[in-house]
């Protein structure tokens, strides 16, 4: 059912099916920077990343009671609005904030709070916001997504600070890498960052331990990452689990039931 706040009347009205579908959830996490232009400048040079926090989070393969062959198939469907996924470089806060002017002047999004990038300025808080993942079903892969995007901001915010610049990598490849990310999750590879090219979805996610771990480290943080991410390889993402819960009750009541009470602890 859609909300009776004006707000989501007007999403109804505007966007029918692709509002009545939307029955997903994500997980948004929140890291603090000091200016939009740093926040920017973060951006910039995080987005190649994300489609690996999508992996790691994928938590969603299930559809109208259907396997969707996707790990995360909310990613999916959260893409059919008309803001959503990978954007291009943006180079200044002041190219970021026309940008989402120009977005919202074409009459399609009715405020900011639909500027629904992978990753963006929050509207409210001084923060960068991370929107690409999946809820994770154990709150121990929630702590790793978390630890995870505020080494991403503060490596990137270093190399901002340092003078270097961020990967040209198109909104295109980056398209690419979401797909991959949700179609395979953590059980096949993803498009790796740094060459473009498919790697064992394991490896990519060392490759981002790797690309944070000095930012893990001076925060105290590196050592329970590595287990955290250690534990997620070996058990597998929620998707997986999921898909074992099925195979071994033939019921999605019973999955749904049994993930309830994981959430739960």
């Amino acid at each position: 059912a859609i909300g009776e706040d004006e707000r989501y009347r007007w999403l109804a009205r505007r966007f029918g099916l692709t509002a009545q579908e939307q029955l997903t959830c994500g997980c948004h996490v929140h890291v603090s920077v000091e200016s939009d232009e740093e926040g920017v400048a973060v951006l910039d040079r995080v987005r190649s990343w994300l489609p690996v926090l999508l992996a790691l989070s994928g938590n969603s393969p299930f559809w109208q009671g259907q396997d969707t062959s996707y790990d995360s198939y909310r990613s999916r469907v959260w893409g059919r609005w008309p803001s959503a996924g990978p954007v291009e470089l943006f180079g200044s806060a002041e190219r970021y904030h026309q940008q989402v002017e120009d977005l919202i002047g074409t009459g399609v999004l009715r405020d900011k709070g639909m500027i629904y990038f992978d990753a963006r300025l929050s509207h409210r808080y001084p923060t960068v916001e991370f929107r690409v993942a999946d809820v994770c079903l154990d709150p121990a892969d929630t702590v790793l997504l978390a630890t995870l995007a505020r080494g991403l901001v503060e490596t990137a915010a270093r190399d901002w600070r340092a003078g270097g610049r961020p990967d040209p990598v198109t909104a295109g490849v980056l398209r690419m890498a979401d797909w991959q990310a949700a179609r395979s999750g953590m059980e096949g590879r993803l498009v790796h960052p740094r060459t473009g090219r498919p790697e064992p979805a394991a490896d990519v996610a060392h490759a981002l331990l790797d690309h944070v771990r000095e930012a893990l480290e001076d925060s105290g943080d590196l050592t329970s990452a590595q287990a955290a991410l250690r534990t997620l390889l070996e058990r597998g993402t929620g998707a997986r689990i999921q898909r074992e819960l099925l195979a071994d009750s033939d019921s999605l009541r019973t999955v749904v039931t049994e993930c309830a009470a994981r959430t739960r602890g």
